[in-house]
């Protein structure tokens, strides 16, 4: 059996409110993305490209494993007469396949997810999150001349380095967007791309690094009710129009020359909500575009956002976990490190979409209140196993994942705040203290 046909039986197994829920990465959906992007395989080879979207799943999945070795061991190869593939093969498979078509079955997948997820909402909005991250290349001419490095403060340059945006929905951590680049492109300049994939009736949480007031027009005109919130840059100028009551005031914001010859259609002032709440004797300011006062009441929006930290957690998932703090990427030229990346994002939302269903089969859990390291080092597992489980038992293993949900319910988060600081970087091998050297 196939990792596929395991992930796609497990699709089909649903406790009683998803038995209406669709093969989400059938067949015929990677057959239509690869279709739509001219990558269909036109000779049959011993590793077609429908079988390599499983390749790229399982370079996330199975990090540790070569990719040589990976392809053999996900059995994704057609019968031949060497029961192994050559690593060259691999890497040729991958060029032909290109980034475009994995691209699309994120997008489509993701989509189908969230329409078949419940939806948790507050006020009638869903709550997303937008956030950069920066990803490690390989250090090569190619990946020097498509990447730019960044520097430390004594002038030592990094390796290339790629930045990602991703858009995520905060409850279910499933990522609904994301855009990269190099490391060279600002974050706000990528969450422009985002504007046209963003749903309606949302509240996009932002970090106080994407005050830019064109976007934030942008984003909230596009579309039916696409609200933004972010803190109070430091030192913006704003003009308070109304109090509504301490602590809740309407102002007005006025973009510079700058802003409007970039972005057109920005009006000569923008209105917004300026929300100030004292917290643990500090004052915080947050803007929002929020304006109905009696719909969203000024101290839960305020509280709200706390689950910002939800997208840094999902990119701590992603990296220290899935990827088992291997920091650079495996992928040595930029076209495949793109590709490389979808498959990453691709991974983690399989994964994320798997703890959803389990969350939501307790009726009382939400998908963030999940482990995400035990469930998905579960989920791994049993997938792996699963190929030497007789097909009459394959119904009761996929069970046995449902009723595993309330073993990684985690313990209700306590209230903390540590200041920032610059954190060790993870060691591969322990540090020995002064004893041990002796």
């Amino acid at each position: 059996m196939f990792l596929s046909q395991a992930l796609d039986r497990l699709h089909h197994f649903t406790p009683e409110q998803f038995n209406n829920l669709a093969d989400v990465l059938s067949p015929d959906l990677i057959a239509t993305c690869l279709q739509n992007t001219g990558t269909a395989t036109l000779r049959r080879r011993r590793l077609p490209m429908e079988t390599l979207v499983w390749c790229l799943i399982g370079m996330a999945l199975y990090r540790h494993i070569p990719m040589g070795q990976l392809v053999n061991q996900l059995d994704i190869l057609l019968p031949g007469n060497r029961p192994f593939v050559v690593p060259s093969a691999v890497v040729q498979a991958r060029q032909r396949f290109g980034e475009e078509a994995i691209k699309q079955i994120f997008e489509q997948t993701q989509q189908r997810w969230q329409d078949t997820l419940p939806q948790s909402d507050w006020c009638g909005l869903r709550l997303l999150g937008v956030d950069g991250v920066v990803w490690r290349t390989p250090d090569n001419p190619e990946n020097q001349a498509a990447f730019a490095r960044t520097a430390n403060a004594h002038a030592e340059s990094s390796y290339p380095q790629v930045r990602m945006v991703c858009q995520m929905e905060l409850t279910s951590h499933l990522l609904t967007a994301a855009a990269f680049d190099s490391v060279a492109v600002s974050e706000t300049r990528l969450t422009e791309t985002l504007i046209a994939q963003t749903p309606d009736h949302t509240l996009t949480l932002f970090d106080k690094g994407f005050y830019a007031l064109g976007l934030l027009h942008q984003w909230h005109t596009t579309g039916t009710e696409r609200h933004w919130l972010l803190p109070l840059k430091k030192g913006a100028q704003y003009r308070v129009i109304a109090t509504n009551k301490p602590g809740d005031e309407l102002i007005e914001l006025t973009p510079s020359p700058q802003a409007r010859k970039k972005w057109p259609t920005l009006p000569a002032t923008l209105r917004a909500r300026l929300l100030t709440k004292l917290l643990k004797g500090k004052p915080v300011k947050i803007l929002t575009s929020l304006l109905d006062t009696k719909r969203f009441p000024a101290a839960d929006i305020v509280d709200l956002y706390a689950h910002r930290w939800e997208i840094e957690l999902g990119y701590r998932e992603m990296k220290q976990y899935l990827l088992q703090n291997r920091l650079t990427l495996r992928s040595k030229t930029p076209a495949l490190i793109r590709q490389e990346l979808w498959g990453v994002l691709l991974a983690y939302n399989l994964l994320r979409f798997q703890m959803a269903q389990m969350a939501y089969s307790l009726k009382s859990v939400e998908p963030n209140e999940l482990s995400f390291t035990l469930a998905a080092n579960f989920i791994i597992k049993e997938l792996t196993l699963m190929p030497a489980v007789s097909p009459g038992r394959i119904p009761e293993v996929i069970r046995s994942i449902q009723e595993m949900a309330p073993a990684f319910v985690l313990p209700h988060r306590r209230e903390r705040k540590y200041p920032r600081m610059v954190k060790r970087r993870p060691q591969r091998y322990p540090i020995k203290n002064a004893s041990q050297l002796n």
